[in-house]
């Protein structure tokens, strides 16, 4: 591996690692520290706030991404977006301003999404110089950036915490706090770091371009922003805060589970691009990189199960261990189908096939819709999971259907056999050794075998690995 590879690697993973832990203790006290129905109020109120600054975003971040990697006309690219951002962002709260002025006697997590939209319209307009340093590939940059406000939200939690001066203004508070900082603080960090001066130039000619080339990207954005809260949104309306709270502490541990998946997947766009814009497209490599890949997914789906109950009842006091057991299984199931989604969609993105990914993405939003719909009135939190391990399968389906690259089409069995290999090492581990502390150690050293039985897993697999990213 390169130096300058390495490098990137090393600060986008560190800067993930930091974040969810960060994240973690941020959650954690978040969900020990309050009750059940004002964290599932809170996490509403986040959940809509989330999707709706994505679906404002119209898919131009990843564009830019795209743009600056390939050095299309860098200012111009990040100018237009700042005003983009700035203009759908005012507006967007304004919108929300005026709903409370027309209805006064609205419910208490409008107040709640009101405040803290506050600071998500802070972290909204600092997306820019974001995309901007992953684009420039300045992934040191891109990590200050990106840890501000985790870093702020976190200390002061827990600071107050200890004094026991903690409850729902405050925490209020103190993530209006760390989202203005990492505004203000990114900001100057971006305009000292960059090689892109800052200047808001607006052309109409541009920007009406970039919203065309965006359009297919911009149902993207809009299914996978539905996609990734509609079903938060849908338990917190349909069932209640309490179903939220103990379904979104499940989700949060299952993000954080994704942690080496996302340490990868900013780093595969610039590169990907380049590949495909100078034809050097090495399909065994690819291959090669989606076995391993897919092997780190599995492996983490057998940690995540080994000791869910016990660990988690014992940090949360008993508030969501086991009655997330079966809810935190499924979701795990899609770690391995993330891995490939975001594989194929990186290669499909890189070529230019952005009405096929919004075709992929409106089947997978279908799917988890209605099922959701179907299954959340009848299993609850469990349905919502399972409905959305559905449309992970529906998308990796669909992918595949429509992969012109031929040595690709079986990248499927990877998928199976190394979740099978996780799934029988759990379940082989538990019945031999039951609830002994041998269980993981065992679990892990049966995965390791197996793979190497079933050849997911090479002894050159390492020296190929290296020569890859080199």
């Amino acid at each position: 591996m390169s130096k300058v590879h390495f490098k990137n690697l090393s600060a986008n993973a560190l800067q993930l690692v930091i974040n969810q832990l960060l994240g973690l203790v941020i959650f954690y006290v978040l969900s020990t520290g309050l009750s059940k129905d004002a964290f599932g109020q809170l996490n509403l109120a986040l959940a809509i706030l989330l999707s709706a600054f994505n679906i404002l975003s119209c898919g131009m971040d990843q564009l830019i991404v795209k743009k600056i990697a390939a050095d299309e006309d860098k200012q111009s690219a990040l100018s237009l977006y700042i005003i983009h951002t700035t203009i759908t962002g005012l507006g967007f709260y304004g919108l929300l301003l005026i709903g409370l002025l027309l209805f006064p006697n609205v419910p208490a997590v409008y107040h709640i999404l009101l405040l803290i939209g506050i600071g998500k319209l802070m972290i909204y307009f600092s997306t820019p110089y974001k995309q901007a340093a992953n684009g420039l590939e300045m992934f040191k940059l891109m990590a200050w950036l990106s840890v501000i406000s985790n870093l702020v939200r976190s200390v002061c939690l827990v600071v107050f915490l200890l004094l026991h001066k903690l409850d729902l203004p405050v925490i209020i508070s103190i993530f209006i706090a760390g989202d203005v900082l990492e505004f203000i603080i990114g900001l100057a960090l971006f305009k000292r770091s960059a090689r892109i001066p800052i200047i808001m130039k607006w052309d109409k000619t541009k920007y009406l371009n970039l919203v065309r080339e965006a359009l297919p990207q911009m149902g993207v954005v809009l299914i996978t922003s539905s996609l990734a809260r509609f079903d938060w949104i849908f338990i917190g309306f349909m069932l209640s805060a309490v179903k939220l709270a103990e379904y979104s502490f499940a989700y949060k541990l299952f993000e954080i589970a994704m942690l080496p998946l996302l340490a990868i997947a900013p780093l595969l766009i610039p590169r990907f691009t380049k590949m495909f814009k100078q034809g050097d497209i090495n399909t065994e490599d690819l291959k090669l990189f989606i076995r391993i890949e897919v092997a780190v997914a599995a492996l983490t789906v057998l940690l995540l199960n080994i000791y869910w109950a016990p660990i988690t009842d014992w940090i949360t006091h008993g508030k969501y261990g086991a009655v997330n057991v079966n809810t935190i299984f499924i979701l795990s199931l899609c770690l391995p189908l993330l891995y490939i989604e975001n594989f194929l969609w990186t290669i499909f993105f890189a070529q230019g096939r952005l009405k096929m990914i919004l075709h992929a993405f409106i089947v997978t939003l279908a799917v988890n819709v209605l099922g959701d719909i179907i299954l959340i009135p009848i299993y609850k939190n469990e349905g919502a999971a399972f409905a959305f391990l559905l449309a992970c399968i529906a998308q990796i389906i669909f992918y595949l259907s429509r992969n012109t690259l031929f040595e690709l089409k079986r990248i499927w069995q990877p998928l199976i056999i190394c979740t099978a290999c996780a799934v029988g090492s759990g379940f082989g581990a538990k019945t031999l050794l039951g609830d002994n502390w041998l269980v993981i150690p065992a679990s892990v050293l049966f995965y390791v075998l197996l793979l190497l039985i079933t050849g997911q897993v090479k002894i050159n697999d390492t020296k190929r690995l290296r020569a890859i990213l080199s």
